[in-house]
């Protein structure tokens, strides 16, 4: 398991800050039943001043809202934050069918009589839970109206037919927000105001170095700069709408360096992950040439790992 201080001192995070965050660990500890709910993340999020906005944001008592492109480590940083400050989390992915029953709990029969089967809201509610509110410009209206007492001064839950619930004090809502991705809309105003908004950088050379080489230890330096360029010759070709963003995929990066790892060469394993996500065959083209100018097809595992 990652030592958090260490990471968030490496990461030139305040030790005011660090001590905020042990005090809200030690006055805030979860249920045991719930603790194989707090991550383990497999990525680490890299960012000095996003990591400051949204470690503050949480000891303020605030809901955040991570806001920006794709592959920018929203869902990361959520992860992340959970792990951190110790708490289970609950992911909530919007689509159609999610509606309010479903966010907060609905009565069901269990076969002998009918119970309330409680929803990820209401569970994230009641035992100080972070839940993580994924791609919340593709909800429903009626399932968004759910959320206003929830994330505003009130911090209450009204269940129909039920108690008023009031929210665990160490509960938070982090929500993820995608520009440009099919069904999604901008969020009403009053929604909204009831978040701290972040605006996502995206990563950084230094940075993506350091993920690298961190998720892969023995990777040669030179191959690992190789690899960063390229994302980043990528994600300049996006942004100049040369090509669409489906290229742009850092999972995909990282998951193709595994590939390698196991023994497919560097050639198939980038078009299996990176190449390939893209279906247009004149963009696969122009995604293939800043490949070839950066990366020989043949490269083995024994060239990029020392």
């Amino acid at each position: 398991m990652t030592k958090w201080t260490d990471f968030l001192k490496e990461e030139g995070i305040s030790q005011e800050i660090i001590k905020d965050i042990e005090l809200f660990n030690e006055t805030h500890r979860s249920k045991d039943v719930y603790k194989s709910r707090i991550p383990d993340p497999k990525y680490l999020y890299y960012g000095k001043d996003t990591w400051e906005k949204a470690l503050c944001s949480i000891l303020a008592g605030e809901n955040i809202l991570l806001a920006g492109p794709k592959a920018t480590g929203k869902n990361v940083l959520a992860q992340n934050l959970a792990a951190v400050f110790e708490r289970p989390i609950w992911d909530v992915s919007f689509h159609i069918n999610v509606d309010a029953s479903w966010l907060i709990g609905t009565d069901t029969y269990d076969g002998e009589k009918v119970v309330f089967r409680q929803g990820p809201i209401l569970k994230c509610a009641l035992n100080g839970g972070f839940g993580v509110l994924d791609e919340i410009n593709m909800a429903r209206n009626e399932a968004l109206a759910v959320l206003h007492s929830v994330l505003d001064f009130r911090r209450v839950l009204d269940v129909p037919g039920y108690e008023r619930t009031s929210l665990d004090d160490a509960t938070r809502f982090i929500a993820t927000m995608n520009y440009g991705y099919a069904g999604t809309r901008d969020l009403n105003e009053a929604l909204c105001s009831r978040f701290a908004v972040i605006d996502m950088p995206v990563i950084s050379d230094d940075d993506l170095k350091r993920l690298i080489m961190r998720e892969f230890p023995d990777i040669r330096k030179d191959i690992c700069d190789q690899f960063t360029y390229l994302y980043k010759e990528i994600e300049k070709k996006a942004e100049s709408a040369q090509i669409t963003e489906r290229a742009l995929d850092l999972r995909g990066l990282l998951d193709a360096i595994s590939l390698m790892r196991k023994g497919i060469k560097s050639g198939p394993a980038i078009s299996m992950c990176i190449v390939n996500k893209t279906f247009d065959s004149y963009e696969r083209k122009l995604v293939q040439d800043v490949v070839d100018a950066r990366i020989p097809a043949d490269l083995d595992r024994k060239v990029i790992f020392a």
